[in-house]
């Protein structure tokens, strides 16, 4: 019997100088598929990240009015006021600029604008002066959001997008985790130093955006699109009515979801008699779940339709805040902030991924500037309307009323998502 130089079934199946077992591809690794996203995705999450851990003015912007240049608490509260009035005017402008001169150019224009403004700011001494460099700084800043969602949109394939944006996220809420905890150090050393470090490391930021080559594609095209039947759109946003009744339900969730920042504080320490550093520790939880889950859940998910995911994250949105009105111990607390941010761990990304779906390719920045205006709008009323509510009905019906207000915007959603039909080229290649 002859020697054979072809190789055995198991040394074909088997290769050498390979592991037998890998996790890369298996679906016991929930980091499964990031790998396959575009580069431009992973250069957003460097330039988010960077930006982001230096963000450290707007948390203390109040403290260094009243201390440094001896503003009333009043006056210093309204800059944050004019921020977020500003915040709602400058989204959508930055989404139709970016439909017209493409979403990088902006990009780069918000957040080298950002940088200087910053650099400048401590040069304003007057309540004019100051509320003029705050409309000047939210202007060139809140223009970034809405470009780099169109521009996320534009470079990721539709069944990629919730893990892109949820990457995006990552990116952000790693860096808020860094940022404002740097700026308290600063502030007790110098706030000059603060605005420093923010400007430069948003001007960083902007040169990773600048030096770095770009792709100048998208994702679908349009015509393609159009012979496989996905709707083209209306002539203007006030005519899209499923995108009306997403704004709607996106503005009515995010009213609930920034209670963490208002009614929720206020509850714990004047109604259950918690200490702040248990509100406190109440952010930790949810940084840590972001950043442990969110990625993972949204790639888990990325087959399900928006719809579903849209629903779920509103509902627990409605549960998370809603149990509070029957909810009066810490352990009960902190399993509502795990419900809820769990919500926002499949809401968010979902809604992004939902606006690249129905947003007309030529308009997709309009689209996610008018979103971005919507979440704005109700950061400025949500704070407001929970407090009022805490103040003049108790807890009972505050949360109540955050019920039913996440419950509507799960109704909402479930109407939000247009129900495609097949295009008359796609019955006709059919038949």
């Amino acid at each position: 019997m002859g020697l054979t130089t072809e190789p055995t079934v198991r040394e074909t199946k088997r290769p050498p100088k390979r592991w037998p077992f890998s996790l890369t591809g298996s679906r016991l690794n929930p980091w499964r598929g990031l790998g396959g996203l575009p580069r431009e995705v992973w250069l957003l999450f460097a330039t988010n990240l960077i930006n982001r851990a230096g963000m450290m003015v707007l948390p203390f912007l109040v403290l260094y009015l009243t201390r440094e240049l001896g503003f009333s608490l009043a006056r210093a509260g309204s800059m944050l006021a004019i921020y977020g009035a500003s915040a709602i005017v400058f989204g959508p402008i930055g989404g139709r600029l970016s439909d017209r001169i493409g979403a990088l150019p902006v990009m780069r224009a918000s957040l080298i604008a950002s940088g200087c403004v910053l650099l400048l700011f401590p040069l304003a001494k007057s309540f004019a002066a100051v509320a003029a460099m705050t409309v000047l700084w939210a202007g060139c800043g809140e223009m970034f959001r809405p470009a780099s969602l169109a521009a996320i949109t534009h470079v990721v394939a539709p069944g990629e997008r919730r893990q892109a944006f949820a990457l995006n996220r990552l990116a952000i809420n790693i860096g808020m985790s860094i940022g404002p905890a740097l700026g308290g150090f600063l502030a007790t050393v110098s706030f000059r130093a603060m605005f420093v470090v923010d400007a430069v490391t948003t001007l960083i930021a902007g040169a990773v955006l600048a030096l770095t080559p770009w792709r100048a594609f998208s994702g679908v095209n349009s015509e393609a699109a159009n012979r496989h039947g996905v709707r083209i759109g209306p002539a203007t946003i006030f005519h899209d009515t499923f995108f009306l009744i997403f704004l709607t339900g996106a503005f009515l969730v995010g009213i609930v979801f920034f209670q963490h920042e208002s009614a929720l504080p206020l509850y714990l320490v004047q109604y259950l008699h918690l200490s702040p550093a248990f509100y406190g520790m109440l952010f930790t939880i949810n940084t840590l779940l972001i950043v442990a889950l969110e990625v993972p859940i949204n790639t888990a998910t990325a087959h399900w339709p928006n719809t579903r995911a849209l629903t779920i994250g509103c509902l627990l949105f409605a549960i998370g805040f809603g149990a509070l009105g029957v909810i009066d111990s810490p352990a009960g607390v902190i399993a509502t902030v795990v419900v809820w941010t769990f919500g926002e761990m499949m809401l968010f990304p979902a809604m992004a991924a939902h606006m690249g779906e129905i947003a007309p390719e030529s308009r997709r920045g309009a689209y996610m500037g008018a979103y971005s205006m919507s979440l704005s709008l109700a950061l400025t009323v949500g704070p407001w309307m929970g407090t009022q509510l805490l103040a003049a009905f108790g807890p009972v019906v505050t949360w109540s009323v955050m019920f039913g207000l996440g419950a509507l915007a799960a109704l909402l959603m479930v109407f939000a998502v247009p129900r495609r039909r097949p295009s008359r080229v796609a019955v006709a290649a059919e038949s």
